[in-house]
C-alpha cells in the first residue's frame, strides 16, 4: 500500500476526539457520511477535502474510546494521520479501521507543512518528504499484515481456517 499525497496540517497539540467528531454525532452506525461532520465544532482547522494525509499535533485522539473518530477521517478521505505521539486507544482503533497513524520524531514533524507532498509506503514502513529525507515509522506486523492484505482480525484468523481445524482435530 502506498499513498502519496499532499499534507493538511492541524499542529494543535492534545485533539480529542470529541473535537474529531463530536459527540452528538455517535448515535449512528452507518460509516457513510460521517465524515462531513469532521471537526464540525472547530472552524479554525482548515481542514479541505482532496488530501489523504493530515498532520496532526502531538498527542491526537486522545480522550475517550471512541471509533467514529476514525470513520469520520476516513470517509472525509484521509487514509493516515502523522504525528509525534497518539493516544493508545485511537492509534489501536485506527489499525483495526486500516487507517495508518504514523508517528515521526519532532525533528521530522516540523517538515511537514501546509501542501507539502509525501509518499508512505506501508510495505517498507517509509514517509518520504517532497525535498526531504526518507524516515522509517514503527507498525507492528500484525496490523501491518491486515492493512496490507485488507482484512480486520476476525478475516486474518479465517484465512488460517483450514490450520485451526487442523490443531481442534489433533492433527
Amino acid at each position: 500500500m502506498k499513498i502519496s499525497s499532499r499534507v493538511v496540517v492541524v499542529r494543535q497539540e492534545n485533539i480529542d476526539t470529541d473535537q474529531i467528531i463530536p459527540a452528538r454525532f455517535l448515535k449512528i452506525t452507518d460509516k457513510a457520511g460521517i465524515g462531513r461532520h469532521l471537526f464540525e465544532d472547530r472552524p479554525e482547522f482548515q481542514v479541505q477535502k482532496g488530501s489523504q494525509v493530515l498532520v496532526a499535533g502531538h498527542n491526537f485522539g486522545c480522550g475517550s474510546s471512541r471509533e467514529h473518530a476514525v470513520w469520520a477521517l476516513k470517509d472525509f478521505g484521509f487514509k493516515a494521520v502523522i504525528s509525534t505521539s497518539f493516544a493508545d486507544i485511537f492509534r489501536q482503533n485506527s489499525l483495526k479501521n486500516s487507517f495508518l497513524p504514523i508517528a515521526v520524531d519532532a525533528e521530522t514533524h516540523a517538515l511537514l507543512k501546509p501542501g507539502v507532498a509525501v509518499t508512505i509506503d506501508l510495505a517498507r514502513h517509509t514517509l518520504s518528504i517532497e525535498n526531504g529525507p526518507t524516515v522509517t515509522f514503527p507498525i507492528d506486523s500484525f496490523s501491518k499484515t491486515c492493512i496490507l492484505e485488507g482484512v480486520d482480525e476476525i478475516g486474518y484468523i479465517l484465512k488460517h481456517d483450514d490450520a485451526v481445524i487442523a490443531y481442534e482435530q489433533g492433527e
